[in-house]
Parts: structure tokens; C-alpha cells; sequence
């Protein structure tokens, strides 16, 4: 993750507006989010894409959405790994039992 957050920063870093403002790159990430959600629904919903849409992959949308969320991270200072590990540790402690494990 932190290679990511770095090749985002110096590819952003090389701009003079730099980061857009948390509050606009919230706004980024519920429009991409909506495009991937959209891609979804095209792939495996009921509702096909029109003839005249263009192709898309659900990666790249995924991509699209990643990106934005390290920009808002990136903006904000805050270490994506760290903020894995704490969410990890949520559901290795508070949810542990919620969910039926495999059997081994």
C-alpha cells in the first residue's frame, strides 16, 4: 500500500493544484463508485447496456475507485495499511463469530 500512496502522490505532486479538497474528492469517489456499481449491474444484473454504451471493464472502474480513495488518503495523511490493520483487527476481534467458518 504504501508504494501505491507514493506513486499516487508523486503522480499528483507533479501538478501545481494538487490534491482536490477532501470534500471534492468524496463527491469523485461516489461518482466512480456509481460507474463500478453501474458495471456491475450491466455484468451480473438484470440490465443490459445499451447499444450506443461504450465497454468497460469492472476492473478498471475498481481501479478508478482506488484511486480516488488513495488521492483522499493521500490528502488527509493517513497510511492505508494502517488503516487496513485496524479494520482487520475489528473483524478479527468484534466480529470473530459472526460469520460460519469453514470447516478445515
Amino acid at each position: 500500500m504504501k508504494d501505491l500512496q507514493k506513486e499516487v502522490d508523486d503522480y499528483i505532486g507533479q501538478f501545481k493544484e494538487g490534491y482536490f479538497s477532501p470534500l471534492a474528492m468524496m463527491a469523485r469517489i461516489t461518482e466512480e463508485v456509481g460507474e463500478l456499481a453501474r458495471e456491475i449491474n450491466h455484468s451480473y444484473g438484470e440490465k443490459p447496456k445499451k447499444t450506443s454504451e461504450e465497454e468497460k471493464k469492472t476492473e478498471e472502474e475498481i481501479g478508478d475507485v482506488l484511486f480516488v480513495l488513495i488521492c483522499l488518503a493521500n490528502s488527509l495523511q493517513i497510511d492505508l495499511e494502517q488503516a487496513h490493520n485496524l479494520v482487520l483487527k475489528k473483524f478479527n476481534t468484534r466480529d470473530k463469530d459472526r460469520w460460519t467458518r469453514k470447516e478445515n
